[in-house]
Order: C-alpha cells, then sequence, then structure tokens
C-alpha cells in the first residue's frame, strides 16, 4: 500500500521559501544519489547533499538547520555539476543558512572548538 504524505501549511512555507532563494526546484531531484558520490566534503557530513534535499522536499525545517552540512558544504559545485537535473545544492544550502541566521543556529562558535586546537589559539 502506498503512503501519500500530506505537509502542513508550515512546511510548504518553508520549502517555497527555499525554493525562492536558492532558485531551484527541489521536487525535481529524484534521490539518484550522483551528487553525494562525487561531494568531497561528504564524509565530513552528517546528512549527504541528496538527504539535504530530500529533507527540504519533507520541509524537515528542524532538522536540517540542526545539521552540521550547511556549514561544511564547500560551495565547490561539483554536486551541481553531477545532477542530471542541474539543481545547485550549494544554493539550497546557502537558503537554509539564511533561514537559520535568525534562529541562532552557528555550529562553528567558541564552544565546538576543541580543547586541543584551543591551546593552539593565540
Amino acid at each position: 500500500m502506498r503512503t501519500i504524505l500530506k505537509l502542513g501549511k508550515q512546511e510548504h512555507r518553508f520549502i517555497d521559501r527555499i525554493s525562492e532563494l536558492s532558485g531551484e526546484n527541489v521536487y525535481s531531484c529524484y534521490q539518484c544519489g550522483r551528487c553525494s558520490a562525487g561531494c568531497p566534503m561528504a564524509f565530513e557530513m552528517d546528512i549527504l547533499p541528496n538527504q539535504l534535499i530530500r529533507l527540504v522536499q519533507l520541509g524537515e525545517e528542524e532538522a536540517l538547520i540542526a545539521s552540521k552540512t550547511l556549514f561544511i558544504c564547500a560551495s565547490c559545485f561539483t554536486c551541481q555539476s553531477r545532477c542530471p537535473k542541474g539543481i545547485n545544492i550549494a544554493n539550497v544550502a546557502e537558503a537554509i543558512r539564511y533561514l537559520a541566521e535568525p534562529k541562532g543556529k552557528d555550529h562553528f562558535g567558541p564552544d565546538e572548538v576543541p580543547a586541543e586546537l584551543a591551546d593552539e589559539l593565540p
């Protein structure tokens, strides 16, 4: 049996805002995974590029904003060059970062520096 996902108004607003800010149609992604396979930073990400797009499609704003992937993306556009649909995932990540900023989400504050590295700082 097929389950149909029902999104609420808040999820639809989030998806529409991401599409507006990024200029990308996130619904054109069919999850082939080529973006994630070619991403040079994927080994550091908690959400891979194709998973990021899927979470946007599902309206999972909180999961996306909590992700360190947003701040690990190097915006190298390898994902876009590998995408058969030409989706610029770096633009989508930038749009999510833009929406996360007013919520005070910054994954690289002083509390995030490991103690062994903090000793090396001037």
